[in-house]
């Protein structure tokens, strides 16, 4: 499998308004997903069909019934299986899974079931990826499987931490795979990255702001149990972010 030696801005989005947003912004494509804050998880059917009715750029979409671990239960991987079923109909171009057995190697068996599915070869490993125990076996196991797109941040907090990874699973793919890299990805540390062989470049978009309620209970600050997030806060697309991003990369 030969990957063209071009660039792709892909932007995760967790709204209808940040999706269409990210396309006039000029994203190549987006990840859909809900709940970013806990690395994105399955969207519902409904956002689906509307973001890929409003938007012309390709639509991965996640398949991940829940945050935490990629060891899942029967009953989480029959949901992974509905979602697959759904979203095909709904129109998305792409997938973004992946599933891991509890000594942290691949799960062969569930992921091939999963790619047997799949409507599309679009396929993206998510940073499951970076839960393994041996990134290069890792890497030649989706290799084998047919899988697209592998999403990393070279097994660090960041991609920028995880640049030496990178660069050996940029090096050891032979072009077999396309790796892309995800976390903390900005207009900073882009051309490092490109440096490093990446060509697909995965991130947020977002910015928090104040929240349109004229009322608001004071006496109760968040709906969860953390401290630091207000119900009256919100996320809206930074399209000054993707924008940067794509600037550096014109000049790479």
């Amino acid at each position: 499998m030969l990957y063209p030696n071009k660039t792709i801005v892909e932007v995760a989005v967790d709204s209808y308004e940040m999706a269409v947003a990210a396309e006039e912004a000029g994203a190549d494509r987006i990840e859909l997903c809900v709940a970013l804050s806990e690395g994105g998880i399955s969207p519902p059917l409904s956002l689906v069909q509307k973001v890929c009715e409003a938007i012309t750029i390709p639509v991965h979409v996640m398949v991940r019934p829940r945050g935490g671990d990629f060891l899942y239960s029967e009953v989480e991987f029959e949901m992974m299986k509905k979602s697959i079923h759904h979203y095909s109909k709904a129109g998305a171009k792409g997938l973004v899974f992946g599933i891991l057995k509890e000594d942290g190697t691949i799960d062969k068996v569930r992921c091939k079931e999963l790619m047997d599915l799949s409507f599309t070869k679009k396929i993206v490993f998510h940073r499951a990826f970076d839960m393994t125990a041996d990134p290069f076996l890792a890497m030649e196991e989706i290799i084998a499987l047919g899988v697209h797109t592998i999403l990393t941040s070279g097994q660090r907090q960041t991609a920028e931490d995880g640049l030496e990874l990178l660069k050996e699973l940029v090096k050891r793919s032979v072009n077999r795979i396309n790796i892309m890299a995800g976390s903390g990805v900005n207009a900073h540390n882009v051309p490092l990255l490109y440096e490093a062989g990446i060509r697909t470049f995965h991130f947020t978009a977002r910015k928090k702001v104040d929240g349109n309620m004229k009322y608001r209970n004071d006496l109760l600050q968040s709906m969860g149990s953390g401290t630091t997030y207000s119900e009256y806060d919100k996320f809206v697309f930074d399209a000054e972010k993707l924008k940067d991003v794509i600037n550096v990369i014109k000049t790479l």
